[in-house]
């Protein structure tokens, strides 16, 4: 069920979103990163069409009043979808108090050493209730861990070896391929036996796939067919008449 907040109570005070800023139009973000954050986002969107839920990159998040929004690379948040009037000021962000829930999974890309992911952003997010915080750091430039998870305990945050999020229904792994073409190591979403979530175009492949194998089936039944059909009539049977 879509989580809902109704914000008609005059004593229910909610922060004003036209003073919030929603949007600053600063590019911050790497060749890389912008990969990867579009792999996790629309592989999502490709294949869980039948959940609700919402997942964004690079969209901020307000949780608490009077601080300003972080913003994950990539965060989902389940059971709730963008309003349909997504242009109005207050629907153009992750506002907590609106969502009435904070999101379940919280992501960062590193990139470099300034983003203080293991330390203030960790507590932001521990402080704003995200059930899982991940951080991906492929180059390693925090320490030789290419994949961290943590998973929230009361109000900690534990760092934890289990990459399936139990809570989520889905797990990440790292993942050896090409994704638009572009070969590297890849992180993604994956199910309970390590096969991870396609994207449209590997959908899109694998209905090819199947629809070639299916007619190169076709056509060995036709060629079989046509080999009896000979051997037959090399015997003196005519097949039309059986």
């Amino acid at each position: 069920m879509v989580q809902q907040v109704l914000i008609n109570d005059d004593d229910y005070y909610v922060p004003d979103a036209n003073q919030l800023v929603t949007e600053d139009d600063t590019p911050v973000d790497n060749f890389a990163s912008e990969k990867q954050q579009r792999l996790l986002v629309g592989s999502l969107y490709s294949t869980l069409q039948q959940q609700t839920f919402l997942a964004a990159a690079n969209v901020g998040i307000y949780h608490t009043d009077g601080q300003p929004a972080i913003v994950p690379d990539v965060f989902l948040s389940l059971d709730v979808q963008v309003p349909q009037n997504w242009w109005e000021k207050q629907n153009r962000c992750y506002m907590v108090w609106r969502f009435g829930k904070p999101p379940e999974v919280v992501l960062e890309i590193v990139s470099n050493k300034e983003g203080d992911e293991l330390g203030k952003k960790l507590k932001i997010y521990e402080q704003m209730r995200a059930s899982y915080y991940i951080v991906y750091d492929q180059n390693q430039q925090l320490g030789e861990k290419l994949l961290r998870v943590y998973e929230l305990r009361g109000r900690r945050y534990f760092e934890t070896s289990e990459n399936w999020l139990e809570q989520v229904g889905l797990g990440v792994t790292l993942w050896e391929g090409k994704f638009e073409d572009r070969q590297d190591t890849w992180l993604r979403w994956c199910y309970q036996d390590g096969n991870v979530l396609s994207t449209g175009d590997e959908r899109a492949e694998q209905e090819r796939q199947r629809a070639e194998q299916e007619r190169q089936r076709a056509e060995q039944a036709e060629q079989r067919t046509q080999l009896l059909a000979d051997r037959l009539r090399a015997m003196g049977v005519d097949p039309d008449n059986l």
